[in-house]
């Protein structure tokens, strides 16, 4: 079986610092490599951060195509001491077009977008089976603070055999009908399918965490774990990532 990682990437202003390189295909690609997968990164990104995002993918040792857009969505975050995160949208970037997705041979497939409608779900399901990002249903395209709604296309869920959300995400989607329901809870653990799976915390950035989570949990289902054990392995993944 063969899996990607679809989504864009972004610049993320932490603190006030420096802008650096994030998104879901960035942080994903840690947990691919950790556990060894045959997988592949499909990336967008505006112009002006090309040429650097494409030197930062080449350093990942993993097959990416990168497609180059004229935004690269940006946001603004931080945390406060109980890593609580605000955070800001400062810069909308492109969505994808159906002919920048280049999804050919893949099985098992991430779709990790950052806002709602980056990606269409149907275009890519294909008979795959698809993870999904919530950020991409309940996160509003605009520019301040990240406002979360549930005002999005709920027929997209029937292309999707896992969904994957934090919390806040959950409480803002309401009652939702998945084969695979996470929800993250950072520090704490996930639930699948409304079982507790514990996690073992790490006193560290967390930025990326979910989505390290959500693609070795992808992984570990394509090599025939059950959810459950999915999300144990997933979360030990993480946490080693993180230290």
């Amino acid at each position: 079986m063969s899996l990607a990682v679809v989504g864009q990437l972004s610049r993320d202003i932490i603190a006030g610092g420096p802008p650096e390189i994030g998104g879901p295909p960035w942080h994903s690609a840690r947990a691919l490599r950790a556990l060894g997968a045959k997988a592949r990164i499909v990336a967008k990104c505006g112009e002006r951060d090309a040429v650097e995002f494409t030197r930062r993918l080449e350093a990942l040792e993993l097959p990416f195509h990168l497609v180059v857009g004229e935004e690269t969505t940006t946001f603004s975050f931080s945390y406060d001491a109980d890593g609580r995160r605000t955070m800001a949208v400062d810069v909308v970037g492109d969505p994808w077009r159906r002919d920048e997705l280049d999804l050919d041979g893949v099985d098992w497939l991430h779709v990790a977008p950052l806002l709602r409608g980056e990606i269409d779900v149907e275009w890519v399901a294909d008979g795959r089976r698809v993870l999904l990002d919530g950020h991409g249903l309940v996160r509003v395209p605009r520019p301040g603070p990240l406002t979360l709604d549930g005002d999005f296309d709920r027929g997209q869920l029937r292309h999707v055999a896992m969904l994957k959300l934090a919390d806040e995400e959950a409480e803002a989607a309401g009652p939702l009908e998945v084969p695979e329901l996470i929800v993250t809870h950072g520090a704490r653990g996930a639930t699948v399918n409304g079982v507790l799976v514990e996690a073992d915390p790490v006193d560290r950035d967390p930025t990326g965490a979910g989505d390290m989570f959500g693609a070795a949990y992808l992984v570990l289902r394509s090599e025939g774990a059950e959810p459950l054990e999915a999300a144990r392995r997933a979360a030990r993944v993480v946490s080693d990532l993180l230290r």
